[in-house]
Protein backbone atom coordinates (compact mmCIF):
# COMPACT_ATOMS: atom_id res chain seq x y z
CA UNK A 1 0.00 0.00 0.00
CA UNK A 2 3.03 2.59 0.52
CA UNK A 3 4.39 1.61 -2.87
CA UNK A 4 0.96 2.23 -4.56
CA UNK A 5 0.63 5.67 -2.23
CA UNK A 6 4.22 6.43 -3.28
CA UNK A 7 3.99 5.99 -7.26
CA UNK A 8 -0.05 7.65 -7.31
CA UNK A 9 2.00 10.81 -5.35
CA UNK A 10 4.41 11.02 -8.63
CA UNK A 11 2.19 10.29 -10.70
CA UNK A 12 -0.07 13.08 -9.20
CA UNK A 13 2.63 15.73 -9.34
CA UNK A 14 3.13 15.08 -12.91
CA UNK A 15 -0.17 15.58 -14.05
CA UNK A 16 -0.51 18.41 -11.45
CA UNK A 17 2.14 20.49 -13.13
CA UNK A 18 1.55 19.59 -16.86
CA UNK A 19 -1.56 20.56 -16.60
CA UNK A 20 -1.32 23.53 -14.63
CA UNK A 21 1.08 24.15 -18.00
CA UNK A 22 -2.04 23.62 -20.74
CA UNK A 23 -4.51 25.40 -18.51
CA UNK A 24 -1.80 28.24 -17.94
CA UNK A 25 -0.85 28.58 -22.01
CA UNK A 26 -4.75 28.07 -23.12
CA UNK A 27 -6.32 30.35 -20.50
CA UNK A 28 -3.69 33.45 -22.00
CA UNK A 29 -4.43 32.30 -25.74
CA UNK A 30 -8.14 32.55 -25.46
CA UNK A 31 -7.65 36.23 -23.28
CA UNK A 32 -5.32 37.48 -26.35
CA UNK A 33 -8.04 36.60 -28.51
CA UNK A 34 -10.54 38.18 -26.41
CA UNK A 35 -8.30 41.64 -26.77
CA UNK A 36 -7.60 41.48 -22.59
CA UNK A 37 -5.07 43.58 -22.73
CA UNK A 38 -1.29 41.97 -21.68
CA UNK A 39 -1.20 43.37 -18.43
CA UNK A 40 -3.91 41.96 -17.73
CA UNK A 41 -3.46 39.02 -18.48
CA UNK A 42 0.04 39.36 -16.16
CA UNK A 43 -1.93 40.30 -13.40
CA UNK A 44 -4.49 37.38 -13.64
CA UNK A 45 -3.48 34.45 -15.75
CA UNK A 46 0.15 34.56 -14.78
CA UNK A 47 -0.36 35.38 -10.96
CA UNK A 48 -2.93 32.07 -11.16
CA UNK A 49 -0.24 30.15 -13.05
CA UNK A 50 2.72 30.53 -11.11
CA UNK A 51 0.82 29.31 -7.82
CA UNK A 52 -1.99 26.75 -9.72
CA UNK A 53 -0.15 23.41 -8.11
CA UNK A 54 -0.17 24.95 -4.78
CA UNK A 55 -3.58 26.68 -5.28
CA UNK A 56 -5.17 23.02 -6.05
CA UNK A 57 -3.67 21.22 -3.82
CA UNK A 58 -4.42 23.51 -0.41
CA UNK A 59 -7.84 24.33 -1.45
CA UNK A 60 -8.50 20.53 -2.19
CA UNK A 61 -6.91 19.99 1.43
CA UNK A 62 -9.08 22.68 3.09
CA UNK A 63 -12.34 21.13 1.56
CA UNK A 64 -11.23 17.40 3.21
CA UNK A 65 -10.93 18.90 6.31
CA UNK A 66 -6.49 18.62 6.43
CA UNK A 67 -5.83 22.49 7.53
CA UNK A 68 -2.40 20.81 8.21
CA UNK A 69 -1.28 20.05 4.52
CA UNK A 70 -3.13 23.11 3.44
CA UNK A 71 -0.99 25.50 4.81
CA UNK A 72 1.80 23.38 5.33
CA UNK A 73 2.21 23.26 1.25
CA UNK A 74 2.89 26.90 1.01
CA UNK A 75 5.07 27.19 4.02
CA UNK A 76 7.54 24.53 2.66
CA UNK A 77 7.09 25.68 -0.49
CA UNK A 78 7.98 29.00 -0.08
CA UNK A 79 10.93 27.99 1.87
CA UNK A 80 11.70 25.55 -0.39
CA UNK A 81 11.55 28.07 -3.49
CA UNK A 82 13.76 30.80 -1.33
CA UNK A 83 16.43 28.61 0.06
CA UNK A 84 16.84 25.46 -1.95
CA UNK A 85 16.20 26.92 -5.47
CA UNK A 86 17.60 30.20 -5.34
CA UNK A 87 20.26 28.97 -2.83
CA UNK A 88 21.00 26.43 -5.97
CA UNK A 89 20.72 29.23 -8.93
CA UNK A 90 22.77 31.72 -7.20
CA UNK A 91 25.81 29.13 -6.65
CA UNK A 92 25.70 28.59 -10.18
CA UNK A 93 25.80 32.21 -11.04
CA UNK A 94 25.72 35.51 -8.49
CA UNK A 95 22.03 36.88 -9.21
CA UNK A 96 21.36 40.44 -9.47
CA UNK A 97 18.38 41.99 -8.20
CA UNK A 98 16.14 45.23 -8.20
CA UNK A 99 15.11 47.87 -5.73
CA UNK A 100 11.67 47.18 -6.35
CA UNK A 101 12.34 43.73 -5.61
CA UNK A 102 13.90 44.78 -2.76
CA UNK A 103 12.20 47.46 -1.14
CA UNK A 104 8.38 46.69 -2.13
CA UNK A 105 8.15 42.83 -3.05
CA UNK A 106 10.07 41.65 -0.47
CA UNK A 107 8.92 43.93 2.05
CA UNK A 108 5.31 42.43 1.35
CA UNK A 109 6.36 39.01 1.29
CA UNK A 110 7.78 39.05 4.95
CA UNK A 111 4.90 41.30 6.29
CA UNK A 112 2.64 38.66 4.96
CA UNK A 113 4.66 36.09 6.74
CA UNK A 114 4.86 38.16 9.76
CA UNK A 115 0.69 38.25 9.81
CA UNK A 116 0.43 34.50 8.89
CA UNK A 117 2.69 33.62 11.74
CA UNK A 118 0.40 36.31 14.03
CA UNK A 119 -3.09 34.54 12.53
CA UNK A 120 -1.87 31.00 13.08
CA UNK A 121 -0.46 31.98 16.81
CA UNK A 122 -3.93 30.22 17.78
CA UNK A 123 -3.53 27.09 15.25
CA UNK A 124 -6.28 27.62 13.11
CA UNK A 125 -6.99 30.20 10.33
CA UNK A 126 -10.53 31.59 9.95
CA UNK A 127 -12.64 32.46 7.22
CA UNK A 128 -12.00 36.02 7.97
CA UNK A 129 -8.44 35.75 7.74
CA UNK A 130 -8.38 33.75 4.54
CA UNK A 131 -10.31 36.88 3.14
CA UNK A 132 -8.17 39.17 4.61
CA UNK A 133 -5.26 37.85 3.32
CA UNK A 134 -7.04 37.24 -0.24
CA UNK A 135 -7.85 41.04 0.14
CA UNK A 136 -4.06 42.28 0.27
CA UNK A 137 -3.30 39.89 -2.70
CA UNK A 138 -6.01 41.92 -4.74
CA UNK A 139 -4.54 45.60 -3.19
CA UNK A 140 -1.50 44.36 -4.94
CA UNK A 141 -2.15 43.19 -7.98
CA UNK A 142 -4.17 46.33 -8.08
CA UNK A 143 -1.37 48.44 -7.14
CA UNK A 144 0.75 47.28 -9.84
CA UNK A 145 -1.81 47.52 -12.13
CA UNK A 146 -2.01 51.16 -11.29
CA UNK A 147 1.58 51.31 -12.12
CA UNK A 148 1.17 49.65 -15.45
CA UNK A 149 3.17 46.93 -14.28
CA UNK A 150 3.20 42.84 -14.09
CA UNK A 151 3.57 41.14 -11.26
CA UNK A 152 7.31 40.28 -10.60
CA UNK A 153 7.17 37.06 -12.22
CA UNK A 154 8.93 37.01 -15.22
CA UNK A 155 6.90 34.52 -17.08
CA UNK A 156 6.03 34.55 -21.05
CA UNK A 157 2.69 35.26 -21.77
CA UNK A 158 1.55 33.98 -25.24
CA UNK A 159 0.34 36.18 -27.39
CA UNK A 160 -0.92 33.37 -30.42
CA UNK A 161 -4.60 33.73 -30.99
CA UNK A 162 -6.55 31.28 -29.49
CA UNK A 163 -7.88 28.20 -31.37
CA UNK A 164 -10.98 25.96 -31.59
CA UNK A 165 -9.06 23.14 -29.26
CA UNK A 166 -8.24 26.01 -26.42
CA UNK A 167 -11.23 25.74 -24.84
CA UNK A 168 -11.68 22.12 -24.37
CA UNK A 169 -7.74 21.93 -23.37
CA UNK A 170 -8.64 24.90 -21.35
CA UNK A 171 -11.35 22.23 -19.35
CA UNK A 172 -8.71 19.27 -19.55
CA UNK A 173 -6.43 21.40 -17.70
CA UNK A 174 -8.52 22.38 -14.91
CA UNK A 175 -9.74 19.06 -14.61
CA UNK A 176 -6.62 17.57 -14.44
CA UNK A 177 -5.16 19.92 -11.66
CA UNK A 178 -8.16 19.13 -9.92
CA UNK A 179 -7.99 15.10 -10.06
CA UNK A 180 -3.86 15.48 -9.44
CA UNK A 181 -4.35 17.36 -6.35
CA UNK A 182 -7.28 15.01 -5.09
CA UNK A 183 -4.66 11.87 -5.65
CA UNK A 184 -1.73 14.02 -3.89
CA UNK A 185 -4.12 15.15 -0.78
CA UNK A 186 -5.63 11.44 -0.74
CA UNK A 187 -2.26 9.64 -0.56
CA UNK A 188 -0.03 11.99 1.38
CA UNK A 189 -2.47 11.70 4.00
CA UNK A 190 -2.12 8.02 3.75
CA UNK A 191 1.29 7.86 3.47
CA UNK A 192 1.17 9.84 7.02
CA UNK A 193 -1.67 7.60 8.54
CA UNK A 194 0.10 4.32 7.82
CA UNK A 195 4.01 6.09 8.43
CA UNK A 196 2.22 7.79 11.97
CA UNK A 197 4.25 10.86 10.50
CA UNK A 198 2.00 14.24 11.09
CA UNK A 199 0.15 15.66 7.93
CA UNK A 200 2.09 19.03 8.52
CA UNK A 201 5.18 16.98 8.07
CA UNK A 202 4.42 15.33 4.86
CA UNK A 203 2.71 18.55 3.43
CA UNK A 204 5.90 20.67 4.56
CA UNK A 205 8.37 18.35 2.92
CA UNK A 206 7.10 16.03 0.14
CA UNK A 207 3.91 17.91 -0.88
CA UNK A 208 5.46 21.15 -0.69
CA UNK A 209 8.52 19.55 -3.14
CA UNK A 210 5.71 18.31 -5.25
CA UNK A 211 4.28 21.73 -5.99
CA UNK A 212 7.63 23.33 -6.44
CA UNK A 213 8.42 21.09 -9.47
CA UNK A 214 7.60 23.56 -12.10
CA UNK A 215 10.24 26.13 -10.33
CA UNK A 216 12.67 23.84 -9.91
CA UNK A 217 12.83 22.65 -13.58
CA UNK A 218 13.12 25.90 -14.73
CA UNK A 219 16.39 26.92 -12.60
CA UNK A 220 17.88 23.37 -13.78
CA UNK A 221 16.59 23.85 -17.50
CA UNK A 222 18.31 27.35 -17.50
CA UNK A 223 21.51 26.14 -15.51
CA UNK A 224 21.93 23.30 -18.16
CA UNK A 225 20.78 25.76 -21.13
CA UNK A 226 23.38 28.44 -19.68
CA UNK A 227 20.92 30.78 -19.92
CA UNK A 228 20.90 31.55 -16.05
CA UNK A 229 17.15 33.27 -16.49
CA UNK A 230 15.69 32.38 -12.88
CA UNK A 231 15.89 35.24 -11.20
CA UNK A 232 15.44 36.63 -7.23
CA UNK A 233 12.00 37.96 -8.46
CA UNK A 234 10.67 34.77 -9.83
CA UNK A 235 10.67 33.17 -6.82
CA UNK A 236 10.20 36.14 -4.47
CA UNK A 237 6.76 36.55 -7.23
CA UNK A 238 5.93 33.31 -6.66
CA UNK A 239 5.65 33.34 -2.84
CA UNK A 240 3.79 36.23 -2.70
CA UNK A 241 1.28 34.62 -4.59
CA UNK A 242 1.38 31.61 -2.56
CA UNK A 243 1.14 33.67 0.30
CA UNK A 244 -1.79 35.92 0.30
CA UNK A 245 -3.36 33.86 -2.91
CA UNK A 246 -3.67 30.34 -1.75
CA UNK A 247 -3.90 30.73 1.72
CA UNK A 248 -6.48 33.30 1.21
CA UNK A 249 -8.26 30.77 -1.12
CA UNK A 250 -7.93 27.90 1.35
CA UNK A 251 -9.14 30.08 4.38
CA UNK A 252 -12.37 31.20 2.92
CA UNK A 253 -13.16 27.40 1.57
CA UNK A 254 -13.07 26.20 4.66
CA UNK A 255 -11.64 27.23 8.45
CA UNK A 256 -8.07 25.43 9.41
CA UNK A 257 -6.88 24.32 12.68
CA UNK A 258 -2.71 23.43 12.78
CA UNK A 259 -0.71 21.51 14.68
CA UNK A 260 1.36 22.57 17.76
CA UNK A 261 4.48 22.21 15.16
CA UNK A 262 3.18 24.40 13.19
CA UNK A 263 4.39 27.48 14.24
CA UNK A 264 8.34 26.23 14.53
CA UNK A 265 8.18 26.24 10.70
CA UNK A 266 5.96 29.41 10.29
CA UNK A 267 9.07 30.75 12.44
CA UNK A 268 11.45 29.65 10.43
CA UNK A 269 9.88 30.51 6.99
CA UNK A 270 9.79 34.10 8.68
CA UNK A 271 13.44 34.05 9.86
CA UNK A 272 14.40 33.09 6.03
CA UNK A 273 12.49 35.49 4.36
CA UNK A 274 14.65 37.77 6.56
CA UNK A 275 17.73 36.21 5.72
CA UNK A 276 16.61 36.85 1.73
CA UNK A 277 15.44 40.04 2.12
CA UNK A 278 18.83 40.87 4.09
CA UNK A 279 20.86 39.29 0.91
CA UNK A 280 18.54 41.13 -1.51
CA UNK A 281 19.95 44.38 0.10
CA UNK A 282 23.62 43.63 -0.18
CA UNK A 283 24.48 44.91 -3.62
CA UNK A 284 21.39 44.19 -5.17
CA UNK A 285 23.01 40.79 -5.73
CA UNK A 286 22.87 37.46 -4.08
CA UNK A 287 26.05 35.94 -4.33
CA UNK A 288 27.62 32.41 -4.67
CA UNK A 289 28.33 32.44 0.08
CA UNK A 290 24.68 33.74 0.23
CA UNK A 291 23.65 31.00 -2.05
CA UNK A 292 25.63 28.16 -0.12
CA UNK A 293 24.33 29.67 2.81
CA UNK A 294 20.35 29.46 1.56
CA UNK A 295 21.05 26.21 0.34
CA UNK A 296 22.40 25.13 3.91
CA UNK A 297 19.24 26.55 5.43
CA UNK A 298 17.24 24.39 3.12
CA UNK A 299 18.18 21.19 3.53
CA UNK A 300 18.91 21.80 7.51
CA UNK A 301 15.44 22.48 7.63
CA UNK A 302 14.00 19.25 5.41
CA UNK A 303 16.63 17.42 7.98
CA UNK A 304 15.18 18.98 11.09
CA UNK A 305 11.53 17.81 10.16
CA UNK A 306 12.43 14.34 9.11
CA UNK A 307 14.35 13.79 12.67
CA UNK A 308 11.11 15.52 14.61
CA UNK A 309 8.29 14.18 12.88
Amino acid sequence: MLLIDAIIIIAAILIVSKSADILVDSAARIAVSLNVSVLIIGLTVVAFGTSAPEMAVSATAALKGHGNIAVANVVGSNVFNLCIILGLVALIRPLKTTESLVKRDSGILFAGTLVLFVFMYDFQISTIEGIIFFAILLSYLAYLGHKGKKPVVEEEISEEEATRHDPLQLALGLLGVVVGAHFLVESSVSIATILGVPEWAIGVTIVAFGTSVPELATAIAAARKEHYSMSAGNLIGSDIFNMFGVIGIAGILSKMTFSTSSLIDVGLLVGTVGIVALFLRTGYVVSRKEGLGLFIIGIARWIHVILTA
